[in-house]
């Protein structure tokens, strides 16, 4: 029977979901989180190692000569170094767009409420502003219908494709930029010119760091939203608060940030026209339930020696 370490369970179960499963395939050792002076550690004596975002690099390979198999509790997979894990003839698997339905409700979320301010307005009415009232309603910000608006989508993956399907439904206007063109899809340059909404769905590269910069955001309609689920370091943090307190931009709903956890002086911090959610777009209860089921299928494949999802 194989021995299982999982280094950093806490985001996957948030106290809703079990790991017994993992069990039928030896023993289990589960890990709420592994600092990085824990890592090699913890790995020393393990056959199969599950982790999330702890960084599994060259020395924890060499330091752990038992290890045999990676499996990544995500779609990316740079916590892994890959390249070395193949070389030393270990398989890394991932879970591929298990979050996708996830994802674009949480877009669409963000989306409705920069155009409905649903937040706002539940905030006054639970301080009594609504009890006070001389009329039967009353707005504390504007309220935007979001049909017949242009939304501009960077990325046209999975999570890309079903974003565009649900902007149709909402009778929203799509635009697509995708890093491979293909016929249909516009420049970046015009895609942020023309739209009203531009929401990402990119893998961070080198090439696409801070896409989202000073000289982009000068592109961008004064009253156009930004939206970002995707990752944080695609966006300059500084460029995008200066654009929204100038009233450069309207606003951006933002469920990732460069440094997760972030520092206190992050300038995004506390913006009134910018809603950050803490990288939660991924944790619904079935996303996360999906998530479990193919890490399982995952090894399993490994045991009977036919690994699956293999990114290595």
């Amino acid at each position: 029977m194989s021995k299982i370490v999982v280094l950093d369970a806490a985001t996957l179960m948030q106290n809703d979901l079990s790991l017994n499963a993992l069990e039928k395939f030896g023993s289990v050792k589960i890990y709420e989180r592994t600092p990085k002076d824990k890592v090699i550690e913890r790995l020393q004596n393990a056959e199969i190692a599950v982790t999330n975002k702890t960084i599994i690099d060259a020395s924890v390979i060499d330091a752990c000569s038992n290890l045999k198999y990676i499996a990544i509790l995500a779609t990316g997979y740079n916590v892994v170094d890959c390249e070395y894990a193949r070389s030393k003839g270990i398989p890394v698997s991932n879970v591929p767009a298990y979050s996708t339905v996830s994802v674009v409700q949480h877009t669409f979320a963000l989306i409705l409420e920069l155009f409905s301010q649903v937040g706002a307005h539940s905030q006054t009415v639970a301080k009594g502003d609504w009890v006070k009232s001389q009329d039967f309603c009353y707005c504390v910000a504007k309220l935007t219908e979001i049909s017949n608006k242009t939304l501009g989508i960077v990325g046209y993956g999975n999570i890309g494709k079903v974003v565009a399907k649900v902007a149709k439904a909402f009778g929203l206007n799509v635009l697509v930029h995708n890093r491979t063109p293909f016929d249909g899809s516009v420049s970046l340059e015009e895609l942020l010119q023309k739209s009203d909404i531009i929401s990402l769905h990119c893998p961070l590269t080198r090439d696409n760091e801070k896409m989202i910069n000073a000289k982009t955001l000068a592109l961008m309609k004064e009253n156009a939203i930004l939206i970002n689920t995707a990752r944080g370091a695609l966006i300059d943090e500084k460029a995008l608060a200066d654009a929204l307190k100038s009233g450069k931009i309207s606003g951006a709903g933002l469920d990732v940030l460069s440094k997760e956890p972030p520092n206190s002086d992050n300038p995004l911090l506390g913006l009134p026209n910018c809603i950050i959610t803490p990288h939660i777009a991924w944790a619904t209860l079935e996303a996360r339930t999906r998530l479990l089921n193919v890490t399982l299928d995952n090894i399993q494949g490994y045991i009977d020696n036919k690994p699956v999802n293999v990114v290595n």
